[in-house]
């Protein structure tokens, strides 16, 4: 009795885990074919990696793990940036790039708190609006050191992937 208790749970749990793959597969798909900028193995693997990802039964569910994902990337890269700025490891003229991103970086996880809001009460235009803000932060980062003809940025990599992390959400509404 034990034995059929057990495996009918067991069972129960990878059609969860099935579904929630199948989910995050399908939903990677349809916002990859949308939006060219979005890397299709980075959204799976990206959400794959996220327990409440992994759990969502919903294309809501997933917009609502990716954004709370998205923001955590954004106050790591922040961390990241103020972090060589205490360390006092950057080149000439620098600095004030770099504290500039800083601000960005705050000012996209204000708008990915309210886009998160906006998707609760179900209010989608208004989150896309505040994501796609959101997303504007890792690319003026970057360009703020191309205009200023400085060294390589020493955050692309990180803004590269706080992109991807910002479109997966934006994508996903676009798709409610």
């Amino acid at each position: 009795m034990n034995f059929l208790v057990s495996l009918v749970m067991f069972s129960l749990l990878l059609n969860d885990f099935t579904s929630a793959q199948t989910l995050i597969q399908d939903s990677c798909k349809k916002a990859a074919a949308t939006n060219m900028q979005l890397k299709y193995d980075f959204c799976v693997n990206s959400l794959t990696q996220d327990p409440e990802s992994k759990t969502a039964t919903t294309l809501e569910g997933l917009v609502f793990a990716s954004t709370k994902n998205a923001a955590a990337k954004i106050m790591d890269v922040k961390r990241f940036v103020e972090q060589i700025l205490k360390a006092k490891k950057y080149g000439p003229g620098m600095e004030a790039v770099l504290r500039t991103c800083v601000e960005l970086y705050d000012e996209a996880n204000g708008a990915l708190n309210t886009a998160f809001s906006s998707v609760q009460s179900h209010d989608y235009n208004t989150a896309n609006v505040f994501m796609s803000a959101a997303l504007d932060a890792p690319d003026n980062c970057e360009d703020g050191f191309k205009e200023g003809k400085l060294e390589k940025s020493p955050v692309t990599n990180e803004n590269n992937i706080l992109l991807q992390k910002i479109l997966i959400p934006l994508a996903f509404t676009n798709m409610l």
